[in-house]
């Protein structure tokens, strides 16, 4: 056990230096950005003058390092600065719209995590048949196809053709379960279907690894179905890679939102962090791209402590 906490706490450790060093790329790449924040505010006739008070008086003229250091401190302050477009607190903008990309995340992992869990479980129990040979070029397939592709058919298919659900994902003020559903059923599927081919690939893996083992040998031998040594012998000692597995895949979801948010302009943090872009709003961006980082470094921290607990060696004390 010993052992086990020195890893998580040195996986810890560096996770908070990956995020310092994260924190700097974002500043400085976000800053060389081609453009005038205090020209984008004021418009294009606005007078030199007038653009060099703006900067002035929102610290554009101080020296980068400066300007990291102040934003840095106010970051972990929990001041993430006001915004340059708005002229309101950044944290105020992040949060009318968090809950939105949290409640998007939150449903597509309800629907892709059971989905996958199962059809990785049936694949490792059939390895070799035709659902196994199956289930991998579907897989594969959903793999390779990048989320923009896949909204984009979505859009051509069930909103223009069919004309079955809005292309744009509107929910209004007094929205009930049917217009939750409309609203999210493209999104949602999008995520999903990327999401779950990658999951249940590494829940085929994991399943497959400990139907290799000797003791599910012994439990088939002894006349145990194989569907009862899956579920009572492999699948409680595949839980550690499993939830590596899971976690791993909910931070590639990360990305995909993104990508999703602005096709059916869905009103979330990726769609927010891409206006802050057109606009060279610089402390929203920065902190919109950290918010992002620093859910996927938590996502693959939860991945990296996973796997060290369910090693047998260091549980052991091998």
């Amino acid at each position: 056990m010993k052992v086990i906490f020195q890893l998580i706490i040195k996986r810890i450790g560096l996770s908070i230096i990956t995020l310092l060093i994260v924190s700097a790329v974002v500043f400085f790449i976000a800053n060389l950005l081609p453009g005038d924040a205090a020209q984008e505010m004021l418009g294009q006739s606005a007078t030199p003058e007038a653009v060099a008070e703006l900067r002035e008086a929102y610290g554009l003229n101080d020296p980068p390092m400066l300007r990291y250091a102040k934003w840095l401190g106010g970051l972990l302050s929990g001041d993430a600065g006001t915004s340059l477009a708005n002229a309101r607190p950044v944290s105020e903008l992040i949060s009318s719209r968090l809950s939105q990309s949290l409640m998007l995340a939150g449903f597509t992992a309800l629907l892709a995590v059971p989905f996958a869990m199962v059809l990785g479980i049936v694949a490792a129990m059939y390895s070799g048949s035709r659902i196994d040979k199956a289930m991998n070029i579907f897989t594969l397939s959903m793999v390779a196809v990048p989320e923009f592709l896949l909204a984009t058919i979505f859009v051509l298919i069930f909103a223009v053709e069919l004309n079955w659900l809005p292309s744009l994902s509107y929910i209004p003020a007094d929205a009930g379960v049917y217009d939750y559903f409309r609203a999210f059923a493209m999104p949602v599927a999008t995520l999903c279907i990327v999401l779950s081919a990658q999951m249940a690939r590494m829940t085929r893996a994991a399943v497959l690894e400990q139907l290799s083992q000797p003791y599910v040998e012994m439990a088939l031998l002894k006349g145990s179905p194989l569907s009862r040594a899956v579920l009572r012998h492999a699948l409680p000692n595949a839980v550690g890679p499993i939830v590596n597995a899971v976690a791993l895949s909910l931070s590639y979801l990360l990305g995909g939102v993104v990508i999703v948010e602005v096709i059916f302009n869905y009103p979330g943090v990726a769609s927010l962090m891409v206006d802050a872009v057109t606009n060279r709003d610089m402390p929203l961006l920065q902190a919109c791209a950290m918010l992002f980082c620093t859910g996927y470094l938590i996502l693959v921290l939860i991945a990296d402590i996973s796997a060290i607990v369910a090693n047998p060696k260091l549980r052991t004390g091998g």
